[in-house]
């Protein structure tokens, strides 16, 4: 079985997840956006505390939000880092970003390994599935837990609402065939679990989504 711990970081308020398998206590963490010490020290004692072995860093995708805890949690934990290839340029491009917004920015160290859709992936017991959702940046991924009717959807699809496409690489069109053609094909009853804000379900989102009507 897993487990989820949500925790929401930095000043984009961004949803960062720690999973693990209740047996064995193997974790990944997705999308770590700890900016702050405070931040680091609150996802350092919930790890401690319940005994959880972190062996992924996962990023959906290379946003600064998304990011900003990637080499903490890679030096502190010694895990394996996977990103999506396509997605490489932002990691260099986010140093830029970070001084735009007056952000403290510890510069993300290369993926170990890239993020692709063949990629065979267990979280304890579990298998995680990757499923490549391009446009809100060029290459990013939802991951999706089908043992447990799970998808973590990054930017690409919130509750009642989807991920802006006006940043760098973004693009409206091949943002709504991801979601229309990859994530609304999962069963409706699969929970997702978005980069922003609260979780929904697929089959809601079907329903109440303007921009998927």
């Amino acid at each position: 079985m897993i487990l989820i711990r949500k925790f929401v970081f930095n000043s984009f308020a961004e949803n960062t997840y720690l999973i693990w398998d209740s047996l064995t206590l193997d974790a990944a963490i997705i999308d770590p956006g700890c900016s702050s010490q405070n931040e680091k020290d609150l996802l350092i004692d919930f790890i401690e505390l319940n005994g959880i072995k972190l062996r992924f860093l996962l990023n959906t995708h290379c946003h600064i939000d998304h990011i900003l805890g990637n080499r903490f949690i890679y030096e502190k934990f010694q895990t394996e880092f996977y990103a999506p290839e396509k997605d490489l340029f932002l990691l260099d491009l986010m140093k830029e970003v970070a001084v735009s917004y007056g952000i403290e920015y510890e510069e993300s160290p290369l993926p170990d390994f890239y993020i692709e859709e063949k990629l065979d992936l267990k979280v304890g017991n579990s298998q995680l599935k990757f499923i490549f959702t391009p446009g809100h940046t060029p290459g990013e991924f939802a991951f999706y837990l089908p043992g447990e009717k799970i998808c973590f959807t990054g930017d690409v699809l919130f509750q009642e609402s989807i991920g802006r496409t006006d940043l760098w690489g973004g693009n409206y069109e091949q943002l709504i065939e991801s979601i229309k053609t990859r994530l609304l094909m999962l069963p409706d009853e699969v929970v997702i679990y978005p980069g922003h804000g609260a979780p929904s379900t697929i089959g809601k989102e079907k329903e109440i989504t303007p921009f998927l009507m």
